[in-house]
């Protein structure tokens, strides 16, 4: 995902650097080239070795360090960034960047950097929440700088604390939200419902389907990826819901009905890949449950419509709804296209190996009303990125 891009990672003197060597690592099973960079005080707690021996390259410490081919380091390594984290960035690390002090080869190499800084500060609450810290954290936002926020958990001290760096995950995503992908949908306010409905018949049972909203989150999050402004609309799922992403969650189709209809005119696009619940119970006969008599009679009744619905107030929005069909896939996708006012419906045959619910791969039919673009079998997350190609062509025509 990261194929040809380059991190530079700053370690500085906090006992949070222990995490490091696994962001090195999960950077490199990205494909990305990192290069390391340490403050002296970083070397009490992991040493150059560790880092060395994950990235590949060497590990630089001291700015007058002559063990390497020469160049003027510092610059040469800035010029090859396409982002920079300093992590965990100690509140002396910041205040030096805040004010111009490049005493170091860390410090040195971030003032020569012209790409994107992210900064985790992690240290004891109390330093955390100084003003002087406070005041220079915001100063470096004021300059572009962006932060990572820390976490309340357990301290290096044992007190409970804001000053904890986040998981090696996160600044892992921090850093992919940044280089994954080109950010041609920034700026753009993208509506995606994921998962299942579930209607009750009682307080115990409900109708539901085999949707487990793989296919709606791997959407919301390449278009995180590619700079949009996303909100998931989600039905209970088992699923993590990608960072970056407002998620609202939901139960029944009438919750998504008015979650959904209600933000419509705010949305430059919105993709519907929920499997909602065709119908909900109307009544249920419960006297007939109570003395034994049998079964309960569950009358039934339709759902709301909710792709015809934003089909009918569509105006400007780009509507993409899904079908998912075990025969006649595209005469009865187009027939929805025509009949929901819809711009892209994306079919797949839940017969095919490899497609429809549950799994990790899908194989789509993304169908226009000028085309139909058949999709061989290919991850969610890669199938969510050619449903959104198909939806910037139309944007941009």
């Amino acid at each position: 995902m990261l194929q040809g891009k380059t991190v530079l990672l700053g370690v500085t003197g906090g006992i949070a650097a222990y995490k490091m060597p696994n962001v090195a690592r999960m950077l490199k099973k990205m494909h990305c080239n990192v290069h390391v960079l340490m403050t002296q005080n970083a070397t009490n707690f992991i040493t150059a070795t560790t880092f060395e021996t994950l990235t590949g390259n060497k590990c630089l410490i001291d700015t007058f360090d002559r063990n390497f081919e020469f160049s003027v380091e510092h610059v040469a390594l800035a010029k090859q960034a396409d982002i920079v984290l300093i992590a965990p960035a100690t509140a002396n690390v910041i205040g030096k960047i805040a004010n111009g002090i490049a005493d170091d080869m860390l410090t040195t190499t971030v003032m020569a950097c012209t790409c994107k800084t992210l900064i985790a500060p992690a240290m004891n609450h109390n330093m955390y929440e100084n003003p002087i810290v406070q005041d220079n954290l915001e100063k470096l936002k004021r300059f572009g700088y962006e932060m990572i926020p820390p976490v309340t958990g357990m301290l290096a001290n044992g007190d409970i604390g804001n000053g904890k760096m986040p998981s090696e995950e996160t600044l892992v995503e921090y850093v992919v939200r940044e280089l994954a992908k080109p950010k041609d949908m920034a700026g753009m306010k993208v509506l995606v419902t994921a998962g299942p409905t579930q209607e009750a018949i009682d307080p115990v049972r409900y109708l539901t389907n085999h949707s487990t909203g793989k296919m709606g989150y791997a959407l919301a999050k390449m278009a995180m990826l590619r700079g949009a402004d996303v909100t998931l609309v989600t039905g209970p799922t088992a699923l993590e819901p990608p960072m970056f992403v407002q998620v609202e969650p939901i139960v029944t189709a009438k919750e998504m009905y008015e979650k959904v209809t209600g933000a419509a005119k705010e949305q430059d696009v919105i993709i519907k890949a929920a499997a909602v619940a065709d119908y909900r119970p109307a009544t249920v006969a419960t006297e007939k449950v109570k003395k034994k008599e049998g079964a309960a009679k569950i009358e039934l009744e339709r759902t709301d419509d909710i792709l015809a619905a934003l089909g009918a107030q569509k105006g400007n929005t780009i509507l993409c709804g899904f079908s998912m069909e075990t025969e006649h896939m595209l005469e009865n996708s187009r027939a929805k296209l025509e009949k929901k006012n819809l711009d892209l419906i994306v079919a797949n045959n839940l017969k095919v190996e490899g497609a429809g619910f549950g799994t990790d791969t899908n194989v789509l039919t993304i169908i226009s009303k000028e085309k139909e673009t058949q999709l061989s079998l290919m991850s969610k997350e890669d199938a969510a990125d050619r449903v959104l190609d198909a939806i910037m062509e139309l944007k941009t025509k």
